[in-house]
């Protein structure tokens, strides 16, 4: 915004320029400072600049706006023909070259002749002045035109990009809305089933799941502390581990030091959700493994897991990782690299982030 405010005043300051510029050229020719002195502080300059500004700011704030940009073409034109009549009959720049005349040429003595090209009497003026006044109404309605276009195309621009971060933004908040109810159902079931059974780690189950809803709804930034993310994956494998029989093993591990890096919040949870959705049997043993791997500037997560058959192919990967596709291409333009493979009844995610700054936590796009 002040880039845009101070260009619109430099463009406005040059104009002024020119219009008094204009006149010392024309008029002042090569004199003294004090013709140029008296031009400008004489009555007629001031009409003369007070015409011409009069000119570049009426058809600036209103025949652009009101008449061309409302494709009033018709009366704009009719408009542009009546205000050069106007100036031509006024005729400002006529009354100021009348007042200060150029100064004549020095006559050759008596006897000798007049050389070619040299004026017998006093020298008229050198240009007719419906030309100049001409030029000069041109030279205003262009310029008054030139800033105004593009003080509206960077408007144009400006609301663009505004209207585009706030679709991303929107964006981001629904695919956030669709992931959080994804878990938070599939926790409240385990939590159910613990109940039912009058299982002991029903309490701190529910107390887990308050971890998390604490989590999920005070973290509305798109980025927070790798640590928190840490946390809530610890809370959700552990409500887990919690219903899980014997037979099927889960290794969580994690390497290097989160410090203050920072991530985008449920970036990772559906890939562990998927991989106890589709990991797990109540009748063949099956183990689940979840590497986190931090280094100075990037974190890598792993998972794998078995795939049982008697789940369809197509249903594997779910609309939270679906989501989080999206999510990831929001937040972390060209900084992922995201692989999902199964084979021979394996699934395999690797994901790799970039640019874990520590001051992501206090932006929001």
């Amino acid at each position: 915004m002040m880039q845009l405010k101070s260009s619109v005043v430099l463009a406005h300051l040059t104009g002024w320029l020119l219009l008094i510029s204009l006149p010392l050229l024309f008029v002042g020719g090569q004199t003294d400072g004090n013709r140029a002195l008296a031009i400008l502080f004489s009555p007629e300059f001031f009409v003369f600049v007070i015409t011409y500004s009069a000119l570049f700011y009426f058809h600036t704030n209103f025949l652009l706006p009101q008449l061309f940009f409302r494709k009033q073409y018709l009366l704009y034109f009719l408009s542009i023909i009546l205000l050069l009549l106007m100036v031509n009959l006024m005729q400002p720049f006529d009354h100021l070259l009348m007042r200060f005349p150029h100064p004549p040429r020095m006559q050759p003595p008596a006897g000798h002749p007049i050389p070619p090209g040299f004026p017998p009497g006093p020298v008229r003026m050198g240009f007719h002045p419906d030309y100049i006044s001409f030029f000069l109404f041109m030279l205003t309605i262009a310029l008054s035109a030139a800033i105004e276009t593009t003080h509206r195309w960077r408007q144009t621009e400006k609301r663009a990009l505004y209207a585009e971060t706030r679709k991303t933004q929107a964006e981001l908040s629904f695919l956030k809305a669709q992931i959080n109810p994804h878990f938070l159902f599939n926790t409240l079931n385990n939590i159910y089933s613990l109940a039912i059974t009058h299982n002991e780690f029903a309490a701190p189950s529910i107390m887990k799941l308050s971890n998390m809803l604490r989590y999920v709804t005070e973290e509305n930034r798109n980025y927070v502390l790798l640590q928190g993310e840490i946390g809530c994956l610890t809370d959700y494998i552990d409500l887990q581990r919690l219903r899980l029989s014997k037979q099927t093993q889960v290794q969580f591990t994690i390497t290097g030091d989160p410090g203050v890096k920072c991530i985008a919040p449920l970036v990772l949870l559906p890939f562990v959700e998927n991989a106890f959705k589709f990991g797990v049997s109540n009748h063949e043993a099956t183990e689940i493994q979840i590497r986190l791997d931090i280094t100075a500037d990037q974190v890598h997560f792993q998972c794998t897991n078995r795939v049982f058959k008697s789940f369809p192919q197509e249903n594997r990967t779910g609309i939270g990782i679906a989501n989080t596709k999206q999510r990831l291409e929001h937040l972390y333009p060209e900084r992922y690299q995201l692989t999902t493979e199964s084979r021979n009844g394996i699934f395999f995610v690797s994901l790799i982030l970039d640019g874990l700054y520590g001051d992501k936590i206090h932006s929001d796009r």
